[in-house]
């Protein structure tokens, strides 16, 4: 009789142990994914935290010309760790016309933060503006990755980071 109560007792540990694996596995899975997830935006937030600064810390650029050479070398540099490539980036997949830069300065009358217009009152030295007092970095449509769980794709979720670093360039 007790060889019995041993043999039931190892089958029912059996069983529960069959039970439980899945279910660790689908969190270990889980896991594994929300970490990707995670690390991807904080990947983005520092490429784009040090395209900011850099832009934020030179001389002379032109905010009212995207393609002006100092915003491009920023961008090549916050992909790469060089101003003249744009070849493979720190984060696969995230490429230089991804990002918009943007100049503000904050508004006191509607006390909020103002993409500064490119004229005279604006942040444009070329025409007699002021510098901005702030440089800010987005993703035009985001960054989409696609989480996975056991193969099963539930859709693509879209990352949005932006910064916004003080403005000390002239």
């Amino acid at each position: 009789m007790r060889l019995g109560r041993v043999m039931q007792r190892r089958g029912s540990s059996l069983v529960e142990a069959a039970m439980l694996v899945p279910v660790l596995a689908g969190l270990l899975i889980g896991s594994y994914s929300i970490a990707r997830i995670t690390y991807t935006y904080y990947m983005l937030e520092r490429v784009m935290y040090n395209l900011a600064r850099y832009v934020g810390t030179q001389q002379g650029v032109n905010f009212c010309d995207p393609s002006d050479p100092v915003i491009t070398g920023a961008i090549n540099y916050a992909l790469t760790g060089d101003t003249t490539s744009a070849e493979n980036p720190v984060v696969p997949g995230l490429a230089p016309a991804m990002f918009h830069i943007r100049a503000e300065k904050y508004d006191t009358a509607g006390q909020q933060m103002i993409e500064c217009p490119c004229s005279v009152d604006g942040c444009d030295p070329a025409q007699g503006g002021t510098g901005p007092g702030y440089v800010s970095v987005s993703l035009t449509d985001g960054f989409a990755v696609t989480p996975t769980f056991w193969g099963f794709s539930p859709g693509q979720l879209t990352l949005r980071p932006t910064v916004r670093v003080p403005y000390g360039g002239t």
